[in-house]
């Protein structure tokens, strides 16, 4: 486990995501994400968030209120854009020429690129 995976868990358990949710966000088994969560004292219930995660300043605990302001928030996700997109990708295998592609979850493609999907549809080799 390096260290942005383990950035990852206490991220996504400060943000209340269970072990079995956490796990399937950074690929990592439950067992490995709980094992890390109970040597750190990540335990079952997140504790809100009493300051700022990028200057400190005290903040009033509100749900999903993790910053002071917008300046705050823009800089730390500046700051940790591999937090961004957690969501695990879907692999598929193109329908022309088999080769394995990846694909943002919910999308339903079936081709690894637009020449792929041209050469099937109409005909021909893609280049």
């Amino acid at each position: 486990m390096n260290d942005i995976e383990k950035e990852k868990i206490r991220y996504w358990r400060g943000e209340g995501l269970g072990y079995k949710a956490v796990a399937a966000k950074t690929g990592l088994t439950e067992a490995a994400v709980k094992g890390y969560c109970k040597r750190q004292g990540l335990g079952s219930e997140p504790a809100p968030d009493t300051v700022c995660r990028q200057c400190a300043a005290p903040i009033t605990p509100a749900p999903r209120k993790k910053f002071c302001g917008d300046a705050c928030r823009m800089a730390w996700w500046s700051a940790h854009p591999y937090l961004r997109d957690s969501r695990p990708e879907n692999r598929h295998a193109c329908a022309h020429c088999g080769a394995a592609f990846f694909s943002a979850p919910g999308k339903a493609r079936k081709y690894c690129g637009h020449p792929c999907y041209v050469a099937h549809r109409w005909g021909g080799e893609a280049p």
